[in-house]
Order: structure tokens, then C-alpha cells, then sequence
């Protein structure tokens, strides 16, 4: 399997600085970071570190649903996975991120909304994202969708 590359450039402190961060395998795009707006309620063009872990996150449990509802013999016909990551104070110092919660709608042929769940669970633990981010609390809302 390949390495995927991506490179931010910063400038300046924490607090008054400015970075980009750029997507090099893929070369789609250079994004703007900062503190302030990445602790900001409103990003204002801005992403983060969290965003940029919720695309990668939400992208990778899809995929993995996706395997695991074929497998159990579904035929997915869609899935809408949202992920919200939270960032917050660390009781020890500093910044941590304080949970994911998964949030999944799906529309499969072939199973009920029992073996949706079950699906659901598997993919949320075999995941490899949620595998490299075991440090942190993640949960999960899956709903199959008539």
C-alpha cells in the first residue's frame, strides 16, 4: 500500500501565526490554518487539524462499512458518514481531543436494521483510523434508512 504525503508550511507564534496545509499526493489543494480560528466556533475559510481528521475519518469508516455490509451479503446502495471531532483541554496540559462521534445513515438492500447495526459496530473497531485513535472516545449513531 502506498504513503500518502501532506506538508504544512507555518509562520509566526501559536497565537498570531498562520500556516497552509497542503495535500501532496493528491496535489488538490492548499488549505489555511491558524489557532485562533481553529479554536473559533466559526472556521471562516479556515480548516484544522480536527476537520482535516474528520474527512479522513468519516471517508475510512465508509469504505470499511461498506466492506463489512457486503460481506454480511447487503447491497449499499448509499452512505452519508458524518464525523464530528471535538477538541478540548487536557486535564494534564495543553490541548487533546476529547472525542468522535460517527454518524451514519445508510441505505442497503439485503439486510435489516439489526445486522446494519452490527455492521456498523464492526466497521467502527476495524476501521484503520479508529485503530490508530484508540486514545480517544469514539461513538457511533448508525441508522438504516428505509
Amino acid at each position: 500500500m502506498p504513503t500518502r504525503t501532506a506538508r504544512t508550511a507555518w509562520n509566526g507564534s501559536l497565537e498570531t501565526g498562520e500556516g497552509q496545509v497542503e495535500l501532496t499526493s493528491s496535489q488538490i489543494g492548499t488549505y489555511d490554518v491558524s489557532f485562533p480560528k481553529r479554536s473559533s466556533e466559526t472556521a471562516n475559510g479556515f480548516t484544522s487539524p480536527e476537520e482535516l481528521l474528520a474527512a479522513a475519518h468519516s471517508a475510512c469508516y465508509a469504505m470499511q462499512l461498506s466492506a463489512v455490509l457486503t460481506a454480511a451479503g447487503g447491497t449499499v446502495e448509499a452512505l452519508d458518514v458524518k464525523a464530528d471531532v471535538t477538541l478540548g483541554a487536557d486535564p494534564a496540559g495543553g490541548f487533546r481531543l476529547t472525542g468522535i462521534l460517527l454518524t451514519v445513515r445508510g441505505e442497503v438492500t439485503g439486510i435489516d436494521s439489526d445486522a446494519f447495526l452490527a455492521a456498523a459496530t464492526e466497521a467502527k473497531s476495524g476501521c484503520p483510523l479508529s485503530k490508530a485513535l484508540t486514545g480517544v472516545e469514539i461513538t457511533l449513531d448508525a441508522e438504516l434508512e428505509a
